[in-house]
């Protein structure tokens, strides 16, 4: 199996890191907290290396003294010692198997948990513009690549170099001729190796990436979305046809690399065959002529085996190695990207928040900074590389840019004046919602609103100008007591694949039963809880996909009153509900906006006429401000999105 594993070790080895001192430095530091471990496995190896080299000599003793002086007794302790041994290189495997997982194990707890950690205070910004399934190949296929290095490439390198020593320093003390032409066959091993390598190492590259694309089709299709779409537009047979398409591509790889793979071990058992041979004759010519006896042949074909298979260690351990080095420079990339999103050492924390916010001259654009994404990674096999899952195709990044941007050019053009097309997406954004304050965001889509909302719990933090809570900066207070300052209800609601209960306490984990249901009552949701089989218990499914858009919104809402916010910023997202739906979740905003400032995108007349100030925003832009009344003499954007969108809400 020695072969097999040289071949597979080889995927990576097209990609070559710069192995540096200080990326050694920072490897080794992970490796230092199971210094103890490791010495403790380096010491089970010395052991278990010794031991295997006394089985040929008790071979050799047997077959040369014993047998031929008919010592009996001397048979039965040799006979015992041939079982001890292998009883005892057994034991000391297993502690050398629990010493190497307990670094390994630990070694992928302290790079996840330092991942993770990190990527919770990455921006918004990293997430948009980041695919989900690379972060978790980050935290899974890397770090396990890079704890490789540490656990198994360091040991395997250590453990074969002393293999190859302590084997070299016994067959030379045998024989020294054997001894070289035993070596001498290695370049034809490793010839032979390097190009079938090459072959299997492309077939199994083309294989992971059919297995890819069968099983993207499978994710796209058999989720619920997926689905639901096959069944209505009734593509049941040709869906069962494409996969059996690409089931078939699998089938074939799969046969062709076993058949490849299977001359690989044919071909490599004939050029071990030759070295055997070489040594077998050559001894077998000394035995004849008495330089030596036929035990020490025999203990010397014995340790040849164990040489050939420490050799192929080596040979591979610098693939081997540069393959974890490349995961381990993933996951350093992911640990050192810089947060975007930062809290000042000497951050304040907002207590008796009163409920001032205030905007002064604040623009803002969605430019993405390259140094805080990750770089694009060629993953064999991956179904985030996938790129056209039902028609097959696998276009590249850039090209799906270049298409983006002429689409997106074309759009433009074609809209003219009133497309909302634009590289700023705020500019000179200014007003003040006094503590208690109801304020309306109206206007076109892309005018802008949503990336207010978002800049108010500094998802982002603005290009330029300020923003401010009770007078203080966002960016000098600290962002859990910003958090706990601020609620906000997005248009998409999220709900985690859990109960009810889970749900509405993920705002607040030591609340009561009183408090949820008293939430629940206040967001009109209670009675609608309250009839399902298990109550709060109940699992609301994949981002709540068992529950209305109404209902969905009924539980955010309650799960913001839970977290009881000075601060409220919400998506009034009303205009697709049923009109029962929309009432209850309008009667819900009543009571929950009462009494704190509310930054409401506002899709309903309701919302516009109870509010404090309107603020009319076109292309990034507050074009005008004021109430209901004032704005409609006004005659300007306001009134015409009062003719268009609002006054249907009247009538």
């Amino acid at each position: 199996m020695h072969g097999y594993g040289w071949w597979m070790s080889m995927r990576q080895g097209d990609e070559k890191p710069k192995v540096t001192r200080e990326l050694l430095l920072r490897v080794l530091a992970y490796a230092r907290p199971y210094w103890k471990h490791i010495a403790g496995m380096l010491t089970t190896i010395l052991l278990s290396t010794g031991l295997s080299l006394l089985t040929p000599l008790i071979f050799r003793n047997m077959i040369d003294v014993v047998l031929p002086a008919k010592d009996t007794q001397r048979l039965i302790l040799l006979g015992v010692a041939l079982l001890f041994i292998p009883a005892l290189n057994g034991g000391i495997s297993v502690i050398q198997r629990r010493l190497n997982s307990t670094v390994g194990e630990g070694v992928i707890y302290d790079l996840r948990s330092t991942l993770f950690a990190h990527l919770q205070h990455m921006s918004l910004r990293f997430f948009t513009n980041t695919k989900t399934g690379e972060l978790m190949s980050r935290l899974n296929s890397d770090v396990v690549g890079a704890q490789n290095a540490i656990s198994n490439t360091i040991v395997n390198i250590v453990t074969n170099f002393i293999q190859t020593v302590a084997l070299l320093i016994v067959m030379i003390s045998l024989e020294w001729r054997l001894t070289i032409i035993s070596v001498l066959i290695l370049p034809l091993f490793i010839v032979t190796a390097q190009r079938i390598g090459s072959v299997l190492r492309d077939i199994a590259r083309e294989a992971m990436d059919i297995n890819a694309q069968m099983n993207a089709h499978m994710n796209e299709t058999l989720n619920i979305g997926g689905a639901l779409l096959v069944k209505l537009f009734g593509r049941t047979r040709e869906e069962e046809k494409r996969f059996r398409e690409r089931a078939a591509n699998v089938r074939d790889i799969g046969i062709r690399r076993a058949v490849i793979g299977s001359s690989f071990f044919v071909i490599f058992g004939l050029v071990t065959a030759v070295g055997t041979a070489l040594v077998y004759g050559l001894g077998g010519y000394f035995v004849i002529t008495d330089v030596f006896t036929v035990g020490t042949i025999v203990a010397f074909g014995s340790y040849l085996g164990q040489l050939y298979g420490s050799l192929q260690g080596l040979v591979s351990a610098p693939v081997d190695f540069s393959t974890s080095m490349v995961s381990f420079e993933r996951v350093f990339e992911v640990i050192d990207l810089p947060q975007d999103i930062a809290e000042q050492e000497n951050a304040i924390e907002l207590k008796d928040v009163r409920g001032e916010l205030q905007f002064e001259n604040v623009t803002f654009n969605y430019k993405v900074d390259e140094s805080i994404l990750l770089k694009d990674v060629k993953r064999y096999g991956k179904v985030e590389n996938v790129t056209a899952v039902l028609s097959g195709g696998n276009a590249d990044a850039s090209s799906i840019k270049r298409r983006v941007e002429r689409s997106a050019a074309s759009n433009s053009a074609e809209a003219g004046s009133a497309s909302q097309a634009r590289d700023i997406a705020l500019s000179g954004i200014s007003f003040t919602a006094h503590p208690g304050q109801l304020v309306a965001l109206v206007g076109p889509s892309g005018a802008g609103k949503t990336t207010i909302t978002y800049l108010i719990p500094r998802l982002y933090d603005p290009t330029d100008g300020d923003i401010k809570i009770d007078g203080h900066n966002l960016k000098e207070v600290t962002l859990e007591s910003l958090s706990h300052s601020i609620g906000m209800v997005t248009q998409e609601t999220y709900l985690f694949h859990d109960s009810i209960r889970t749900n509405l306490t993920y705002a607040k984990p030591d609340a009561t039963q009183e408090e949820i249901e008293a939430a629940a009552k206040a967001a009109n949701i209670h009675a609608f809880i309250m009839d399902l089989s298990e109550g709060y218990d109940t699992i609301v499914g994949e981002r709540g996909y068992r529950l209305s858009g109404g209902e969905k919104q009924r539980i955010a809402l309650a799960r913001v009153i839970l977290k009881n916010p000075r601060i409220l910023v919400l998506d009034e997202a009303t205009s697709s509900l049923d009109s029962e739906s929309e009432s209850l979740i309008q009667e819900a905003l009543k009571r929950v906006m009462a009494g704190r400032t509310s930054i409401v995108i506002a899709h309903r007349l309701s919302t516009i006429l109870a509010a404090d100030v309107i603020l009319v925003m076109d292309r990034g832009k507050i074009v005008e401000r004021g109430t209901h009344e004032e704005l409609i003499q006004t005659g300007g954007i306001y009134s015409q999105l009062y003719e268009t969108q609002f006054r249907g809400d009247k009538e």
